[in-house]
């Protein structure tokens, strides 16, 4: 196809044709992208995410859906509908029973590998399907951060948690992920253990989650009114936690010690076993953690340049093959292990994947 022309989408069986500028003709030569991926966009399809323990019901929701589930035969748990599809108003999502999700993120979410007892990171996390998954993967055991700058947006990953009923394990905090500086719970010895006496201060020690705030909590919000879109300003406050699950380790624990920050020496021993972001996300990374960098873009310099730097700047930072990924349907990234997803090569939206493995100096 020639570089200078791209099919207008939705418009391909007419043979419609549209002129690409030079400047973004040259943006596309220096990320080796063929203007080919940005055409058909509207037959990509949708695709969503079956809460486990659902599997018998699939006949129902095709029904009500009024399309076929094509189950995604290299991710487990993921169907594709229609693009015209929409799952807003159904009974099947009001009902928590599936949600929407890229098969893309799904992918970036299983080449963390995450099993039985991992702490998990995700200091991105709005807004919110990629939390719902790690939740179901982890079922009863190990905890999930979820870490966004967007008080509103975290806000709806606490709605998804709580509506597909998976948030017993989470704690969120409205934060900058790049200083965001607490480990799980489980490095500090003053959480609460059923039927021991509790020795705490009674108004310094976290009660069960309810969305009712103190008066402290509210005082303290009324503060940071002024800085809800000033990043500058909440790089400065300390961060908020707006939701935490009975088992995530928060409850019973005192404020001192969770808002307690952590150097690179705790970190390694009392960090987190599964994270995404980067550097930040290294830090926090215990010793044999796994990290993985995904984005939505499908430029060199935020992604092989990030990759390549990153690994210059860290030399505890190995960069790790994605088992999985022989699996999927992707292609190999611009640098040996990393995976890009496309629209053409993939059916999805746009992905670059990257793992790293801490290991000891």
């Amino acid at each position: 196809m020639d570089l200078s022309q791209a099919c207008i989408p939705g418009e391909e069986n007419k043979a419609s044709v549209l002129p690409l500028p030079d400047s973004f003709l040259e943006f596309l030569k220096e990320n080796d992208l063929n203007s080919s991926i940005y055409t058909g966009l509207d037959t990509i399809p949708r695709y969503i995410r079956l809460k486990p323990g659902y599997e018998s019901q699939l006949k129902e929701i095709e029904t009500e859906l009024d399309c076929k589930l094509e189950k995604v035969d290299w991710l487990p748990g993921f169907f594709s509908i229609p693009p015209q599809i929409q799952i807003a108003r159904t009974n099947a999502y009001r009902s928590g029973k599936i949600y929407g999700m890229d098969a893309a993120s799904g992918a970036a979410v299983m080449a963390l590998n995450v099993t039985c007892g991992d702490h998990v990171l995700d200091l991105c996390a709005a807004p919110g399907a990629k939390l719902c998954m790690l939740a179901d993967l982890l079922g009863n055991s190990g905890t999930i951060t979820g870490v966004d700058v967007a008080h509103h947006r975290l806000a709806a990953c606490r709605t998804m948690l709580q509506k597909y009923e998976i948030g017993d394990r989470c704690r969120l905090f409205v934060a900058d992920g790049t200083t965001f500086s607490f480990v799980p719970a489980r490095s500090h010895t003053d959480v609460k253990i059923s039927g021991a006496p509790d020795l705490k201060n009674e108004e310094d020690t976290f009660k069960e989650w309810t969305s009712k705030r103190t008066w402290k909590d509210r005082k303290d919000a009324t503060k940071r009114k002024t800085a809800t879109n000033d990043l500058t300003s909440l790089e400065c406050s300390e961060p908020e936690l707006i939701f935490y699950g009975r088992y995530s380790g928060v409850v019973g624990m005192s404020r001192n010690n969770l808002f307690h920050t952590v150097d690179a020496v705790e970190s390694s021993t009392s960090g987190y076993d599964k994270l995404a972001l980067l550097t930040n996300g290294f830090r926090l990374l215990k010793v044999g953690g796994s990290l993985v960098y995904s984005t939505c873009s499908l430029t060199v310099s935020q992604n092989e340049a990030v990759v390549e730097q990153f690994l210059s700047r860290n030399p505890k930072a190995e960069l790790m093959k994605v088992d999985s990924a022989k699996m999927w349907r992707c292609r190999s990234g611009g640098i040996l292990q990393t995976v890009r997803f496309d629209p053409k090569t993939s059916q999805t939206s746009g992905l670059f994947i990257a793992k790293f493995r801490k290991i000891a100096a």
